[in-house]
C-alpha cells in the first residue's frame, strides 16, 4: 500500500513558509487520491492548522499569484498561482450538545479535518512539511477503497449526507467520474434521505450534474443516481423517463426497433455514444433531452405500437424551461434546443427517394451545427443487434455523401438568404413591414425547393416576377418563418 506520494515544487514550498512560520500544513482530498489514481489534477486543497484564510494571504505575499479570494461562510480561501487553484481551510473540531444542532467549533488536527470530509477516498492526507513531504495519513482506510475502487463515508453516511445533503451527489459524480461502485450503507442512506437535496441551492446541484455530464461515461453516476430516487428531485423531466415503453416507435419512412425498451436508459445509452466522440458539455446535455417530451406524446396505435408524435418539437418547446429552472448559462440554449428540435429529421431523409429539396432544407436548418447533429444521431442507435446497427450507420454514410454532393452544388453551408430586406425595400419601392418578410421568405424556400439557384441575380429576377402578386394581396398576419417549426404545431401539441 502507498505510503507517500510525490509532492509539486509549489508545494514544497509552501510548506517549507509554513515550517517558518510554525504552521502544521497537509495536502488533502482529492489531489491526494488523484496523486494515487495517476489522474492529473489542477485543484489542490490545503488544511493548515490555523487560520486557513491569514495563511493563504501569507503564500500570496511570499510567492504571488492571483488575490486571495476569501469564502467567509466557509472560512476558505482561494489563490491561484500559475495554473494551479489552491483553496486553504483552517482544520478544526466540530463538538455536538445533545441539546442543539449547532456545533461548538475550535481548533483541530488534521484528523479532525478528514474525519468531516465526504468520503474515505477524499478522506486521506499528505504533509509537506519540509521534514516529512508526502507522507500518508490515512485514519478511514481511505487508500484500501481507492484499490478496491468504492466509495464509502468517513462516519454513518446519514451523519455526513445530513451535513451538507449535496454529498449524496457528490458520491454519483465520483461514481462517473472515477469508474466507482458506492457502498451499499452509503446508497441505502441517499435513498433514505433523498428529500433533503432540495435544501440545496440550485447552483451547487447544477454545478455536480455538469460535472457528472462531463465525465467519460456519465451513465455510471446517473443510472446509480436514478435507482436511488434522487434524479427525481434533481431533474424530474429526466427522471419522468424511466418506464416509458418504446419498443415498435413510428419513425418516418416506417416503423424501427432499434432503441432500447426504457427510455430512460435508452437516453442514458445514447449520452454515452455520444461521449466517446465528443466532449462538447451542451451536445450531451442535448442527448439527455432528445426524448424528453416522450412521456407528454406517448400513444399506443393499433397494429403500430407506441407512438411519440411531435415528440421533438414539444422537447424542444420544453428546453428553455429547463434551462432556467436548473439556472444554466442561456447562451447554449438555442443551440441544444436546435439540436432536440431536429434530432428525427435526418433519419427521415436516409429514403433514396428523398428529394434535394429536403436536403437543402436540413443543410440550412441545421447550419454550421450539422456534424453535432450527425454525431447525436448517430448516437440515437442503441441496438443490440450489431447488424442493424451496421445497416443504419452506412445509411448515414450515404446520407452524407448525398449532403456534401447538394451542398457543394448549391453552396448552402452557412447560407446567407441572397436578398436582404433592405433591397426588396428597394426594388419593391415600399418600407418596412409585413410585405418584405413574406417576400424574403418566398425568395428563401425558391432556392431551397431548387426554383431558383442560390444567386443574386436570379433572387432578383424572381422577385420582380411575384412581388406584384404578394403586394395586392390582403396582408393580415406575419409570415411564418421556415425555422420557426415549433409554431407549426397541432392545437392538441401546443398544451
Amino acid at each position: 500500500m502507498i505510503d507517500q506520494i510525490d509532492i509539486p515544487p509549489i508545494l514544497e514550498r509552501i510548506g517549507q513558509l509554513a515550517s517558518e512560520r510554525g504552521i502544521a500544513v497537509h495536502v488533502v482530498g482529492g489531489f491526494v487520491r488523484d496523486r494515487m489514481l495517476g489522474r492529473p489534477t489542477k485543484d489542490i486543497d490545503i488544511a493548515v492548522v490555523g487560520d486557513g484564510v491569514a495563511f493563504a494571504r501569507e503564500v500570496q505575499g511570499e510567492l504571488g499569484g492571483s488575490k486571495v479570494v476569501v469564502f467567509e461562510k466557509f472560512g476558505t480561501a482561494r489563490l491561484l498561482i500559475g495554473e494551479m487553484e489552491i483553496e486553504f481551510v483552517g482544520t478544526r473540531r466540530e463538538e455536538y450538545d445533545e441539546e442543539s444542532r449547532k456545533p461548538r467549533v475550535s481548533i483541530g488536527t488534521v484528523d479532525d479535518d478528514l474525519r468531516r470530509r465526504d468520503f474515505t477516498v477524499n478522506a486521506i492526507a499528505a504533509s509537506i512539511m519540509p521534514a516529512e513531504t508526502g507522507r500518508i495519513i490515512d485514519p478511514f482506510d481511505g487508500r484500501l477503497d481507492i484499490e478496491r475502487r468504492v466509495l464509502r463515508t468517513p462516519l454513518d453516511p446519514a451523519a455526513t449526507f445530513s451535513e451538507d445533503p449535496l454529498r449524496m451527489m457528490r458520491a454519483f459524480r465520483f461514481a462517473a467520474q472515477l469508474d466507482f461502485r458506492i457502498a451499499k450503507d452509503a446508497l441505502q442512506a441517499i435513498r433514505d434521505m433523498r428529500e433533503r437535496i432540495t435544501i440545496v441551492s440550485t447552483e451547487r446541484i447544477r454545478d455536480e450534474f455538469l460535472k457528472m455530464l462531463a465525465a467519460p461515461k456519465p451513465s455510471l453516476g446517473m443510472a446509480p443516481m436514478q435507482e436511488a430516487g434522487l434524479m427525481e428531485f434533481v431533474f424530474p423531466e429526466f427522471h419522468n423517463l424511466a418506464g416509458v415503453d418504446q419498443r415498435s416507435v413510428e419513425y418516418p419512412g416506417g416503423v424501427r426497433n432499434f432503441h432500447h425498451k426504457d427510455v430512460f436508459y435508452h437516453t442514458l445509452k445514447v449520452l454515452d455514444n455520444l461521449s466517446e466522440v465528443s466532449d462538447n458539455l451542451w451536445l450531451r446535455l442535448a442527448a439527455v433531452l432528445h426524448d424528453i417530451a416522450k412521456p407528454k406524446t406517448k400513444e399506443f396505435v393499433k397494429g403500430t405500437g407506441w407512438t411519440f408524435h411531435g415528440h421533438p418539437e414539444i422537447g424542444a418547446r420544453m428546453v428553455k424551461s429547463i434551462f432556467r429552472r436548473l439556472k444554466l448559462p442561456m447562451d447554449p440554449m438555442p443551440f441544444v434546443r436546435k439540436m432536440v428540435l431536429l434530432h428525427l429529421r435526418p433519419i427521415a431523409l436516409i429514403n433514396e427517394e428523398v428529394t434535394d429539396s429536403a436536403i437543402r432544407r436540413l443543410l440550412f436548418d441545421a447550419g454550421s451545427d450539422l456534424e453535432d447533429l450527425l454525431k447525436l444521431c448517430r448516437s440515437d442507435i442503441t441496438s443490440k443487434n450489431p447488424k442493424l446497427v451496421k445497416r443504419y450507420l452506412r445509411n448515414y454514410d450515404r446520407l452524407v455523401e448525398r449532403m456534401r454532393a447538394v451542398e457543394e452544388r448549391d453552396r448552402l453551408r452557412e447560407w446567407q438568404p441572397p436578398l436582404d430586406g433592405e433591397t426588396i425595400m428597394k426594388v419593391c419601392g415600399i418600407k418596412p413591414g409585413i410585405a418584405v418578410g413574406i417576400l424574403k421568405t418566398r425568395i428563401e424556400d425558391a432556392v431551397l425547393d431548387g426554383i431558383i439557384p442560390n444567386d443574386r441575380e436570379a433572387a432578383l429576377r424572381y422577385l420582380e416576377e411575384i412581388k406584384d402578386d404578394v403586394l395586392k394581396a390582403p396582408l393580415q398576419k406575419k409570415p411564418r418563418s421556415r425555422k420557426s417549426e415549433l409554431d407549426s404545431l397541432p392545437d392538441n401539441l401546443k398544451k
